[in-house]
């Protein structure tokens, strides 16, 4: 499609901006040094906003922009479950989870494992996250970054991976999580400022003249069928939204791992300066998440009438971009460009936290604080080489590229949920049956896809996390309790939360009930 002058002139000055801002609010004060706490967990002192907004910058890339529009465009408003769940999921980790993760000062997902069950389990899962983070996601935003970036500009598509990835590097390398986290709040801002207008173009003009409200009701009477949120089962797409089990069965799931245990989403969370803010932090993140739809669905919907002879659905948001005016352009780009980056450095942070911290920290007996940031500043580098070379060779020759992130994760995320949960509320639960779990999600996910290839994967989701949570409880019981190795303390953890998070949490469980009320 082309850039014009004044769109790069947005975009770089974008790039510029956003580089400058990462150092200086990164800056140390006179004769402090970073420590690793200053590095990894951002010196225990993020605000709800930065906590709020970092989420949702962590969260969202170009393959959720892209993929999602996709999606609204050959399924319809169904895949926004993925969005409207996330936010109902937030409010159960704000409220039941971060209490017991920030009582015991925790540092990342590995460390409450060894904590709670032994070494082993720290081990298996930080080894499993480091090759998901390097190889799934840091992989997959870059090529398809790339992809992106090739749709709008023409660019060599090996030349923007490699772009996308040095400047992702760069503009976290010196200030680690406070760098990420203390400018998301600018990357969101210009994420739901650039999905806002797109959406509201493309409705303005299926409005014919009549407005943005108009062009929605038109969209809506025209194409009923993708205002459908519970799909039924003569439906094509039933396979990937099996119905009424998405709101009751595997999704929740796989919510529950991402938004719950998954070291680049809650580390913004362990950051906070209190409790109180880690929760208001959720809290927006959840209102956000509301919002998302509107940015990343929409679009998709409204290409059905605007482009309706798409060769692939993942062309509705590029083939929308192509609807707007210089300038406007530049500035949508702009925000893709952020949803890309900031994602990108939130998965290399947590590759260097989870590395330094998890590995490198535990065979030092008394680890040189600057040494530990001088490694994971090194760690971070690697990953973004390794996700540079092998981008292409994984995902080059590969036409879905979201499935196959789905597909890889979904086969560790029951194993994943049943260890975090009974290692939060049951104490019996000790570490072999923690690693029967682990492996026993991985091996019951196999049996079950071949065994019973027509299971909608979300469905096989959620019976292989019945079947491993059985399989945990019954070998936990069966071997010895090892109460030595839990040092994890519940007892004395206050699970109240503020005014202003349960109403703010009912506001959003009403909205919840809205929007499914009115789209069923």
């Amino acid at each position: 499609m082309g850039l014009g002058t004044l769109d790069i002139a947005i975009v770089l000055a974008y790039l510029a901006g956003i580089f400058v801002l990462a150092q200086w609010v990164s800056r140390e004060k006179a004769g402090h040094s970073k420590d690793a706490r200053d590095y990894f967990l951002a010196s225990k002192s993020l605000p709800w906003w930065a906590i709020g907004a970092s989420l949702i910058a962590a969260n969202i890339s170009a393959e959720q922009i892209i993929g999602m529009s996709g999606s609204g465009y050959a399924i319809g408003l169904a895949i926004a479950s993925y969005e409207w769940m996330a936010a109902a999921t937030l409010l159960i980790v704000g409220k039941w989870f971060l209490p017991v993760f920030l009582r015991n000062g925790i540092y990342t997902m590995p460390q409450f494992l060894e904590q709670r069950y032994g070494s082993r389990i720290r081990t298996l899962m930080a080894v499993f996250w480091l090759g998901l983070y390097v190889f799934v996601n840091v992989t997959s935003i870059l090529w398809l970054g790339a992809v992106a970036v090739n749709q709008v500009t023409g660019m060599e598509q090996m030349l923007a991976v490699v772009l996308i990835g040095v400047f992702a590097l760069l503009y976290q390398l010196y200030g680690g999580l406070k760098a990420v986290a203390l400018t998301d709040i600018v990357q969101v801002s210009l994420l739901v400022l650039g999905g806002l207008l797109v959406t509201g173009l493309t409705l303005n003009q299926l409005g014919e003249g009549a407005g943005i409200a108009a062009g929605f009701t038109r969209l809506w009477q025209t194409q009923p069928g993708h205002f459908e949120m519970i799909l039924s089962k003569d439906n094509p797409f039933y396979k990937d939204l099996p119905g009424i089990s998405v709101l009751i069965g595997g999704l929740w799931i796989m919510n529950i791992s991402y938004w719950g245990f998954n070291q680049y989403i809650i580390q913004r969370a362990l950051a906070a300066k209190s409790i109180g803010e880690a929760q208001k932090g959720v809290l927006f993140a959840a209102f956000l998440k509301l919002l998302m739809p509107v940015i990343v669905v929409l679009p998709g919907i409204a290409a059905v009438m605007l482009a309706p002879d798409l060769d692939k659905p993942d062309q509705a948001y590029p083939t929308m971009m192509r609807m707007l005016p210089t300038g406007v352009l530049g500035l949508v780009f702009a925000a893709l460009v952020a949803a890309i980056v900031a994602s990108l450095a939130s998965k290399i942070n947590s590759v260097a936290t989870i590395f330094t911290l998890d590995f490198y920290a535990r065979r030092q007996q008394q680890p040189d604080q600057a040494k530990l940031v001088r490694v994971g500043r090194i760690a971070a580098a690697v990953a973004v080489v390794l996700g540079i070379l092998t981008a292409k060779p994984l995902l080059g020759s590969f036409d879905q590229a979201f499935q196959y992130i789905q597909e890889y994760t979904g086969f560790f995320t029951p194993g994943i949920v049943v260890i975090f949960m009974l290692g939060l509320f049951w104490k019996r639960a000790n570490e072999a049956g923690a690693l029967a779990a682990a492996i026993g999600s991985f091996v019951l996910s196999i049996i079950l896809k071949l065994a019973w290839p027509a299971l909608p994967f979300i469905d096989r989701v959620g019976l292989v996390f019945l079947m491993a949570l059985a399989l945990a409880v019954a070998v936990s019981l069966l071997t010895p309790a090892t109460p030595h190795k839990d040092i994890i303390n519940t007892r004395d953890v206050d699970y109240r939360t503020s005014g202003v998070f349960n109403i703010g949490a009912l506001a959003v469980l009403a909205i919840l009930v809205a929007l499914y009320s009115l789209f069923w």
